[in-house]
């Protein structure tokens, strides 16, 4: 059995570690989901999850091992290119692949660069300690790429490393290589032994104390005749035989009557004559709280609860940080790359779910504007990925809704109850106006989805509804952007994930009722997708910042190049166009992974909230981007 994992019973052979809380949620899903498929469990494991951290390259590996037991997958360590010294660069290695030690890596540079096969290192330093981790400088000499180097070690260093899956596991005590879905069954049919197997212990002890007890109430009832009947008795069987007669008691409970000791002298209840404890006087004989336990719904609702096993039950202190336990050291990322916020508000530090944190040097933000800020008042703009609604997380019966309406595949999108889009109406009330002008009503909400779909919403909003319809979404598609319209003339900014940028009046597009499903926003390329949706006031200075990726990782935020650009070297395209080239990718890059075209200042901040650096601007429209010391997770403007 992986003692990382815990989702096979037997003995598991070259299995990697995975994360608790993953594998539970997963556990979970299918004890709901019998029938679920490989993708929908690996929404919940998107793969293993090692304890020494780097990055996982290439998913395709992965799911074989999932889908058939075997499978093989790459491992890359985690590298900052960044200022080692006054007029030198170097790399910072901060994770190791699994199973591999910064010696081992720096007794192979050592070997390359003393046979004249790596060109380009001054210097390896092993700058390890517990206080800051794994950290790993390496110092390029003056005139070498630093990112050309880092391709040298990946591929003649320990820096990269293969692993190969073989999920082999004993069932029954017959060797088999299992999926990821048999495992979890294997493990499943385990723990559903284990609660079955206790649950029938537990009443069989109940109904034995049940017995017993029901024999000394009924002593208790006549006493002063159970007390005659020893007293007069030669001997404890003569007694014994005596009280089994007259009051038709079984030995087990006339052998516990005598072994009882004698009751005070003045009479007292029975609870506090010990009898309490396993039945009551009006009757009760329930013996088990779950009556149902020799099926299979009993034990499933017993497994979701935490009463069906010790993992459950301590998934809080081991499962990922979102539920109060130990982070993933490999973000999990599911097959599908998800789009980062294009927006958010940054007046302070942002947590990993675009919270805000305190501010620097233990300043915070006022009662009144932190509770403003939750609640989406006057003044909050943050835009962020979502599926189009207006507000915070719904409630409980709100949470789940229909994937299509009946007949044409679609879905209604609600203004509200969902909890991924934060979008908030800044300074407008329930009525469409502003509230400095009663008399100028607002252009309306623009709406932009991750199919290149665009939508102006009218502001007719009613006063009497919770919950507002805004777009109709084809299937499959979800909302990336929406966001206020102030005047009417600002710019509406597509950029997809392929680098390409379309800018265009926001008059071009004709406002639509909350039931329409919008007209064409943006010509995407075959694989593209929108990952940002913006309204840009030309009036104002405004920027592109754009960072490169890698498709084949598992972690969509692993960045390589980042680029900022000023917004009026994109000139503007008709509505449904391809736009322009925004990034020119490098060797290893082909994708987005983060966009957003904002006003100025622009400031950005790490996924644990802590501000992080924006290049020097780039005058060039389409250039390549350069490196950043630290991984940007949010971007936004002034408020």
């Amino acid at each position: 059995m992986n003692g990382s994992s815990g989702i096979a019973v037997g003995m598991a052979t070259n299995m990697p570690p995975h994360n608790l809380g993953e594998v539970i949620a997963a556990a979970r899903h299918l004890i709901r989901y019998p029938n679920a498929d490989l993708d929908s469990l690996m929404r919940h494991v998107p793969g293993p999850d090692l304890p020494t951290g780097g990055r996982i390259v290439g998913l395709t590996g992965i799911r074989d091992a999932y889908e058939t037991g075997r499978g093989t997958f790459k491992i890359r360590a985690t590298v900052t290119v960044d200022n080692v010294t006054a007029r030198r660069k170097g790399l910072i290695v901060t994770e190791l692949p699994f199973s591999v030690g910064p010696e081992k890596v720096i007794a192979k540079i050592k070997d390359l660069v003393g046979a004249k096969k790596l060109q380009g290192i001054a210097d390896v330093k092993d700058l390890t300690d517990r206080a800051h981790g794994l950290r790993l400088v390496i110092e390029i000499k003056n005139g070498f790429v630093p990112e050309a180097v880092l391709e040298q070690l990946y591929k003649l260093t320990p820096m990269e490393e293969s692993f190969g899956i073989n999920n082999v596991a004993l069932v029954d005590g017959q060797p088999l290589t299992l999926g990821l879905k048999e495992l979890l069954e294997v493990y499943l049919d385990h723990r559903f032994d284990v609660v079955r197997r206790r649950s029938e212990f537990r009443r069989t002890k109940r109904r034995d104390r049940l017995h017993l007890v029901e024999g000394l109430l009924t002593a208790l009832i006549d006493i002063d005749e159970v007390i005659r009947i020893i007293r007069s008795s030669d001997n404890s069987a003569q007694a014994k035989q005596s009280l089994m007669e007259r009051f038709s008691l079984s030995d087990i409970q006339t052998q516990y009557i005598l072994d009882t000791p004698a009751p005070p002298p003045h009479p007292v209840r029975p609870d506090r004559a010990g009898v309490g404890d396993g039945a009551t006087p009006g009757g009760d004989r329930r013996v088990d709280p779950h009556p149902g336990v020799g099926r299979r719904a009993a034990q499933a609702g017993l497994g979701r609860t935490g009463r069906g096993g010790e993992e459950v039950r301590h998934r809080p202190a081991y499962g990922p940080a979102g539920v109060g336990g130990l982070p993933r050291r490999h973000r999990a990322a599911s097959g599908r790359r998800r789009p980062v916020p294009g927006a958010a508000l940054l007046d302070g530090p942002v947590g990993p779910h675009g919270e805000r944190r305190a501010l620097p040097g233990g300043r915070r933000r006022p009662a009144h504007q932190a509770r403003r800020d939750r609640l989406g008042g006057p003044g909050d703009r943050a835009r962020r990925a979502g599926r189009g609604h207006l507000g915070g997380p719904p409630p409980p019966d709100q949470r789940r809704r229909p994937a299509a309406t009946p007949g044409d595949g679609r879905r209604a999108e609600p203004l509200r109850g969902r909890p991924d889009l934060g979008v908030r109406l800044p300074g407008r009330g329930r009525d469409g106006h502003l509230p400095d002008d009663p008399g100028r009503v607002l252009p309306g909400l623009a709406i932009g989805t991750e199919q290149g779909v665009v939508k102006r919403v009218v502001p007719d909003y009613p006063t009497n509804k919770e919950e507002l319809e805004v777009i109709t979404l084809k299937d499959g598609d979800r909302i990336v952007g929406a966001v206020e319209l102030r005047t009417g003339e600002e710019d509406l900014v597509f950029i997809a994930d392929d680098a390409q940028l379309l800018r265009y009046q926001a008059s071009q597009v004709r406002p639509q009722g909350r039931a329409a499903g919008g007209m064409a926003g943006i010509k995407l390329t075959e694989g593209a997708k929108v990952i940002s949706f913006t309204a840009v006031d030309p009036a104002v200075d405004a920027v592109v910042f754009t960072v490169a990726g890698s498709r084949g990782t598992l972690d969509d935020s692993v960045q390589t190049t980042a680029k900022l650009t000023p917004f009026d070297q994109y000139p503007r395209k008709g509505r449904a166009t391809g736009g322009v080239r925004c990034q020119r990718f490098l060797k290893g890059e082909d994708c987005l992974s983060l966009a957003w075209a904002g006003a100025v200042p622009a400031r950005a901040a790490q996924r644990d909230g802590t501000p992080a650096e924006l290049p020097e601007m780039d005058p060039r429209r389409d250039g390549s981007g350069v490196s950043l010391p630290k991984t940007v997770s949010v971007v936004a403007g002034p408020v």
